[in-house]
């Protein structure tokens, strides 16, 4: 299973939306709660290339974006070959 990582913030629609979806895909990941700041939300800025935006999602370390980039990978039915690594 790859490495999958992602930071929301608690009340983050979008967020609840990828987290459903990799649950549905059965995929376990390590969420990054980042509501108040600190140094979890600088270090997603910086490696997100300056988005600030929740959710950021990384799979094995390379950004996938946000939830709508995660379902546009899914639509092309890219996802599964990332998540089956």
């Amino acid at each position: 299973m790859p490495k999958i990582e992602i930071y929301t913030k608690f009340t983050c629609g979008y967020c609840a939306r990828a987290k459903a979806l990799l649950d549905a895909k059965g995929a376990s990941f390590e969420e990054f709660e980042i509501s108040n700041g600190g140094p979890k939300r600088e270090e997603m800025i910086s490696r997100a290339h300056g988005r600030t935006t929740v959710p950021q999602i990384f799979i094995d370390g390379r950004h996938i974006g946000g939830c709508d980039d995660l379902y546009a990978l899914e639509a092309d039915g890219r996802l599964d070959p990332l998540l089956a690594a």
